[in-house]
């Protein structure tokens, strides 16, 4: 199929306009201007874009990841793909040790099948102080023998960790899982600027939604924010829903790590549902959506979101005013290379032909995933 549009964003470069050419499930070709032939699909006033990758998700469509059966974990991948996103890494919270390993082992079977591109523990080892829509009661400080049996369980799926370094055995755990091949993220962190630091000169190499959940930026004790943006080699996640971070912050975020920052939605259950709200498991907690905001029932904190990648693409370029090739590097290329997913993120040949249409006002119209229409809405 020979596809142009208005505008190709690749995104190492943006074509407009622009076409490219899929055979199969992969590009082989992509260019700008006219195209060689005649088109199959013209798309004059649309912009093609490759599919989201969403690296911290824990559910969707009703379904979240942490109930481990491979019913739930299709709801969640299909409710986000029709939304653009096409490669997903499964995040799961905090929860007992022997629920952990058995939800582990289940999703890397998944991993086998293709269906997800990996798993994300976000937790147990977090700080109290930040311990967010995570029960307090089941965070743990690292040991070895914990790193070992989760990182096994997985069987090699297992693509990052988010954990507190400051915690007893912290920076241990940071060596331990970097050594095991795992990508290692700070967050729920009440670490100072000097231990972020030494965590990250132990291997860490991602923040987990900057600025929330963690020690808060302070001109005498910058925290983990300063280290986490001032290393010129460490990715940091950010949460484009006008809830999570003011648009502002948002922005001085992006900027100052034009190739580095990540888009993430950090959606729970009710994500890609109708926004009426309801109340829902994240984990052993209960979240109240009220006007499409997640908090937990007990005590008010955000419990994630209700966020799709697509209106964190277009939030951060219609409200944020971030250029469109950065922010859907945000979302595409960053993250693959982050978590080292090969063949996704990309516009390129050889790479799969995961893309999305974006209409004029930047909402998504239709969704490939390796060559093959799965989505497509009308205006």
């Amino acid at each position: 199929m020979l596809l142009s549009a208005g505008r190709v964003v690749t995104p190492a470069r943006v074509f407009a306009p622009g076409w490219l050419q899929v055979e199969g499930e992969q590009v082989v070709d992509v260019g700008p201007g006219v195209p060689p032939t005649p088109p199959d699909v013209e798309l004059p006033a649309a912009t093609v874009v490759p599919g989201f990758i969403d690296v911290h998700v824990h559910g969707g469509g009703g379904a979240s990841f942490d109930t481990g059966t491979p019913e739930a974990a299709a709801t969640v991948v299909r409710a986000h793909l029709m939304h653009g996103t096409t490669t997903m890494v499964a995040s799961l919270v905090t929860d007992a040790p022997e629920r952990l390993l058995t939800q582990v082992g289940e999703l890397g079977a998944l991993v086998d099948d293709g269906l997800l591109a990996g798993l994300h523990l976000e937790g147990p080892w977090l700080s109290p102080r930040h311990a967010g829509a995570h029960e307090p009661g089941l965070l743990t400080q690292p040991t070895p023998g914990q790193v070992d049996d989760l990182v096994g369980a997985a069987r090699g799926q297992l693509r990052m960790v988010t954990l507190a370094p400051e915690l007893d055995g912290g920076l241990d755990a940071v060596r331990r899982l970097v050594t095991a091949g795992v990508t290692v993220a700070l967050g729920h962190t009440d670490a100072t600027y000097d231990v972020a630091r030494a965590a990250l000169d132990a291997g860490a190499t991602v923040g987990t939604h900057l600025f929330n959940a963690m020690r808060q930026l302070h001109h005498r004790e910058p925290g983990p924010v300063a280290a986490l943006l001032e290393h010129p080699d460490t990715y940091v996640e950010l949460i484009a829903d006008g809830v999570h971070l003011h648009p502002a912050v948002l922005r001085l975020a992006a900027l100052a790590k034009p190739h580095l920052a990540v888009l993430v939605t950090d959606a729970m259950a009710a994500a890609a549902l109708p926004a009426e709200g309801g109340d829902y498991q994240l984990g052993p907690m209960t979240v109240q959506v009220r006007e499409g905001v997640a908090r937990l029932a007990d005590t008010g904190a955000i419990a994630g979101s209700t966020l799709t990648m697509a209106v964190a693409v277009k939030y951060a370029v219609r409200v944020a005013g971030l250029p469109i090739e950065e922010v859907v590097r945000a979302a595409t290329a960053s993250p693959a290379a982050m978590l080292g997913l090969e063949r996704v993120g990309a516009l390129r040949p050889g790479f799969h032909a995961d893309l999305v249409v974006l209409d004029e006002e930047l909402d998504v119209s239709r969704v490939m995933r390796q060559g093959r229409w799965v989505a497509t809405r009308p205006r």
